[in-house]
């Protein structure tokens, strides 16, 4: 199935997860998983938030980002990945002060 990120709707959620700003995204659901192109602005960041059902994979498109992941800090750029498995917490932080960060998740139900 052919998922074309540039022409999806993009869906603005403010404080995503308690984060700080607004995420941007194109987004597909098939009922078992999520599948996003997402866009963080400089300052903006998905909340801590833990896997109960899922795991999440995040793809550094472009931009910086910070990473709490559990209780540790992971600092990822373009061409990176993050993992964060189910029964596990993180969170997305763009800590740059003018670029925006762009980044590719999928989150699988299990």
């Amino acid at each position: 199935m052919l998922l074309d990120f540039d022409k999806m709707k993009e869906t603005v959620i403010n404080k995503f997860k308690g984060g700080e700003g607004d995420t941007r995204a194109g987004m597909a659901f098939d009922g078992l998983n999520k599948i996003m192109r997402g866009t963080l602005g400089a300052g903006s960041s998905i909340g801590l938030h833990t896997h109960e059902t899922s795991s999440e994979i995040i793809y550094i498109i472009s931009g910086k980002a910070k990473c709490i992941y559990d209780d540790t800090t992971e600092y990822l750029i373009e061409g990176q990945c993050h993992y964060c498995p189910k029964g596990h917490s993180h969170s997305l932080i763009n800590n740059s002060e003018t670029d925006d960060l762009v980044f590719f998740a999928v989150v699988p139900e299990q």
